[in-house]
């Protein structure tokens, strides 16, 4: 048996008095069964700058260390905001994420704010199951060479840097051109951002256990402009062909970068999933009616 304690990595919304109110409540229960809370620095001081953190023992982290590593999970208190900014820490240590939705929808959390004494529970008992979602690699070439590199858990986007023009990209499927679209942007997204940023700008909902990328057109000016589903092992490329094209790259809407003309953006899977901590196993179909309120009255289900 291991003699280092317990821990886990607390990422929070600390701008929220509910929030920093709920992860008074969540570490003192965490500590009475003998868990240790890490907490990144500026969140405790942003605490105690409130009033909130007295005689709260976390075990403050910089944003360069790797806070996560040697944690059994990150618990996430918020909304899918806060959840993406956790899956940055959770995913570089190899770590489960555990979401408590504070916010509005709320997709990638496991559980909501009434059921905090549960989720205590099944961490102390380590209760929980791992499911793994598909992640996204990303890379930009200018000339020729690697000019940038990210990853996202959700989406990444190429949209316009002008709101009063269009930007006009070029796509390409496993080397194969297949349209040309003006538009305000392209979104290419997980099964598990089909909720997000894709699924606003017309794409499908792709159930968390499908292998696929999906292409998203946003808002394009073209005869062909319907969103792909394309293969895990696909290599989606996006080119500015137009000089006068100027854009902008967002990877989980959280990083950002310019794109200038004549680039190349490529996106593919990534080989580093995101782990999500999962304390139910109800079908998605279920989560989706939920999350999203959708009308089911008069269902009477198989006789």
């Amino acid at each position: 048996m291991s003699t280092h304690p317990r821990a886990v990595l607390l990422v929070t919304n600390s701008r929220r008095d509910e929030v920093r109110e709920f992860a008074v409540a969540i570490t003192r229960s965490l500590r009475d069964a003998g868990i240790d809370v890490r907490m990144g620095r500026d969140e405790i001081n942003e605490f105690n700058d409130r009033g909130d953190g007295q005689g709260v023992s976390w075990i403050p982290i910089d944003p360069d260390e790797h806070g996560a590593d040697g944690c059994e999970l990150v618990i996430v208190l918020g909304g899918d905001g806060a959840i993406l900014r956790g899956a940055e820490r959770a995913r570089s240590a190899g770590v489960p994420l555990l979401g408590i939705n504070l916010g509005r929808v709320g997709f990638l959390a496991e559980a909501e704010r009434e059921d905090a004494d549960e989720v205590v529970h099944a961490i102390v008992e380590r209760n929980w199951q791992t499911e793994e979602r598909t992640t996204l690699d990303v890379s930009m070439h200018v000339g020729g060479v690697e000019a940038f590199r990210t990853w996202a858990l959700n989406d990444v986007s190429i949209e316009k840097a002008a709101r009063e023009h269009m930007v006009e990209i070029l796509v390409e499927i496993d080397g194969r051109p297949v349209s040309r679209w003006g538009c305000d942007g392209v979104v290419c997204a997980t099964p598990t951002g089909s909720t997000a940023y894709a699924f606003s700008a017309g794409g499908p909902v792709v159930w968390p256990e499908v292998e696929a990328l999906l292409v998203v057109p946003i808002s394009a000016h073209a005869l062909f402009a319907r969103p792909l589903v394309v293969s895990p092992s696909s290599v989606i490329a996006l080119e500015l062909p137009d000089p006068a094209t100027h854009a902008v790259l967002w990877a989980d809407g959280r990083r950002s970068v310019d794109v200038p003309a004549h680039a190349r953006v490529e996106v593919r899977r990534h080989a580093e999933p995101v782990r999500l901590a999962r304390l139910h196993r109800g079908p998605f179909a279920d989560r989706l009616v939920a999350k999203f309120d959708l009308p089911v009255e008069g269902w009477r289900g198989r006789r």
